[in-house]
């Protein structure tokens, strides 16, 4: 089923993201956390795609693999970024022979241990392309091909202080074939309800889902802010963080401000909220609970199919 279809029908929706794990120890730890989250009923989980090569794969196995042995809906993220047409058709190949339905799709950033790489020997330069590119070949092979999302910016694209041709540039990858729209997590509201309100008069009418990270301890704090996300942490939660006495205390903040959030997004009827997990899902749980909106009713014997 395609994301845009449950979005029709379950609103709010509620889903999950995870990256590679880089050993196949972390992969089987983590497939047995995203196991787990099915209890929650997520309307479906996502998994990263990183730039190194033995990243991807892990990517393409995982997500494979949740779709044969879970019940869960997979979308596999899917970059441009140092990757050949045929790379990008064997990928699309792949993923129709193993039942994906749906793929996010992204520019992606060149890798960091490539700071010379030249992005003219990709295959495309933009999202916007590969989505068109998504939606040909998938098409082709018969069916209603794949659903495809893209990535928005609440907050603003960290490359592209225009924010009225990041609109313009938003519309041409939903225009290329885009059925919805996934953000970058952001912690003021205020930021998601402008975006949305200026996606609208730009035209642009497929669902948005809110990405929402419960901040788990200082040096993440710190992390993410070293990443340049663009991310902009607002004082009253940068107080909140420095009267906590430890990473427990700060936890315990995160949550309650990702809480918050939630609950204030969903009084303003967002579409969907897509929790960014980094692969744990203690604080995904502890969200729920605190909203009372937890779908769990545990499978009752095996989390898996048979």
């Amino acid at each position: 089923m395609h994301i845009s279809d449950i979005l029709d029908q379950n609103q709010p929706s509620f889903s999950f993201e995870f990256f590679p794990p880089k050993t196949e120890a972390a992969s089987e730890e983590l497939f047995a956390t995203i196991a787990r989250l099915q209890e929650l009923q997520p309307a479906f989980v996502s998994v990263t795609y990183g730039a190194g090569g033995s990243t991807r794969e892990r990517t393409h196995d995982l997500i494979v693999r949740i779709q044969k042995e879970t019940r869960l809906t997979a979308v596999s993220h899917l970059t441009s970024v140092c990757h050949n047409l045929q790379e990008l058709e064997q990928i699309v190949e792949r993923y129709i022979e193993s039942g994906i339905e749906n793929i996010l799709a992204l520019r992606g950033d060149t890798p960091k241990n490539l700071p010379d790489y030249n992005r003219n020997d990709d295959a495309f330069q933009y999202a916007e392309e590969l989505v068109r590119f998504l939606k040909q070949s998938s098409t082709k092979a018969g069916g209603r091909g794949f659903g495809i999302g893209v990535a928005g910016f609440p907050e603003g694209h960290p490359e592209m202080p225009n924010r009225l041709k990041e609109m313009d540039y938003l519309k041409r990858k939903v225009d290329a074939g885009a059925d919805y729209i996934c953000t970058q997590l952001f912690f003021d509201n205020h930021d998601f309800y402008d975006f949305r309100d200026r996606c609208d008069l730009a035209g642009i009418k497929v669902p948005i889902v809110a990405g929402v990270m419960p901040i788990g301890t200082r040096s993440g704090l710190a992390r993410m802010a070293e990443l340049a996300l663009g991310s902009r942490f607002p004082a009253k939660l940068l107080r909140a963080v420095a009267r906590s006495e430890d990473d427990a205390g700060t936890t315990r903040v995160g949550i309650h401000w990702a809480t918050e959030q939630c609950r204030d997004l969903l009084d303003h009827q967002v579409r969907g909220i897509h929790f960014y997990t980094l692969n744990k899902s203690d604080a995904t749980r502890q969200v729920f609970d605190n909203l009372g909106v937890s779908t769990a009713k545990a499978f009752q014997e095996n989390p898996l199919n048979p």
